[in-house]
């Protein structure tokens, strides 16, 4: 399909549940605004089978139930998904996020003036580094953002709204971005410039819906885990601070925000794997069965490195961290990591 050249043109990239997420939210986009009708939306995904079977059949019952619109563009081609592109959203796993931008880079297909946007959250490991980071390495003279927030897909698919935030260095492309992505009544997106602190806050607050699925599944009330998510918000804290993240990010849609959906939701699949870690199930067997990655496993030991190296005190991390490296991890072990500690202020 030819661009129309005064159109913009958004390239989604990831076929997961987040990735067919907001290519359904773009097209709702193009129904709702005017100024979008004529927008060209692409989705790539590198399985060439699953591709060409959504093109035979748009309905799709995994990892999300929904109907790729018809809209939406689909390939396997990744020179054809990027060519033109104003946009790109990188919504593949943080682990898969460095060959997509050599492999993109190979194709020679991607114009000069595309801003590159992040929407996954996780860390790369073992080098720690955010993906807007990694983006950057292959990508230097492209402007980078980072989309993040409270963003239960299954939710948005059932038209219930929500409020995320779209991050870039230079707020005017964030304006950009926000006016790109934005979808009126359903997908609200707030500017933010500390590209860091948000994806810092998106990756660490897995960590502790790990913990909270975890506290849910030892049966430890609502009080602890009341209390476990406000001292995991301490940690966060303590963790973005420490690389100099601004704190209205931190207590913003992409921090707190995103922490209380994730931590409190059975839709959330790092809540899914702690609660199944906490019933007994091998790490292993849940992500076998899960069949999608749920980034908090390898954040918490990117996170847990991190705090390491920077002297930062997060026993909550700690304890994730152990969890998902085969310790296993009691009810008395959990009521010592919250209740055991040296009395101090708050």
């Amino acid at each position: 399909m030819e661009k129309d050249k005064t159109a913009k043109k958004l390239c989604i990239l990831g076929t997961g549940s987040w990735g067919l997420t907001l290519a359904w939210i773009s097209a709702q986009s193009q129904l709702r605004d005017p100024d979008k009708a004529r927008m060209h939306v692409t989705l790539w995904g590198r399985n060439e089978a699953k591709v060409d079977a959504f093109k035979q059949n748009r309905h799709v019952d995994f990892p999300v139930q929904m109907d790729i619109p018809a809209s939406v563009e689909i390939t396997s081609d990744l020179a054809t998904a990027v060519k033109d592109a104003d946009a790109v959203l990188f919504v593949v796993t943080a682990k898969a996020t460095r060959e997509v931008a050599q492999a993109i880079l190979a194709t020679g297909a991607l114009p000069e003036t595309a801003m590159l946007v992040n929407a996954s959250k996780g860390l790369e490991y073992p080098s720690l580094k955010p993906m807007s980071q990694v983006l950057k390495e292959y990508f230097p003279h492209h402007k980078i953002g980072v989309l993040s927030g409270p963003t239960l897909a299954k939710e948005i698919l059932k038209g219930l709204p929500t409020a995320c935030t779209i991050s870039a260095e230079s707020l005017e492309t964030a304006k950009i971005l926000q006016e790109l992505l934005n979808c009126d009544r359903q997908f609200r997106l707030y500017t933010n410039t500390d590209v860091l602190g948000v994806e810092l806050a998106g990756a660490s607050k897995n960590v502790f819906a790990i913990a909270s699925g975890f506290m849910t599944a030892k049966e430890l009330g609502d009080n602890a885990k009341a209390s476990l998510l406000t001292r995991g918000l301490a940690e966060m804290a303590r963790f973005c601070l420490a690389q100099h993240a601004e704190e209205s990010t931190i207590y913003g849609l992409a921090g707190l925000g995103d922490m209380l959906a994730t931590c409190n939701s059975p839709l959330s699949r790092n809540f899914q794997v702690g609660f199944r870690l906490g019933k007994g199930e091998p790490l292993e067997a849940i992500l076998a069965d899960m069949k999608v990655v749920a980034e908090g496993v390898q954040a918490a030991k990117a996170v847990h490195k991190i705090a390491k190296e920077l002297g930062l005190d997060m026993p909550i991390v700690d304890l994730v961290v152990q969890a998902v490296s085969g310790t296993e991890v009691s009810q008395e072990m959990m009521i010592r990591s919250l209740m055991n500690r040296k009395l101090k202020a708050e």
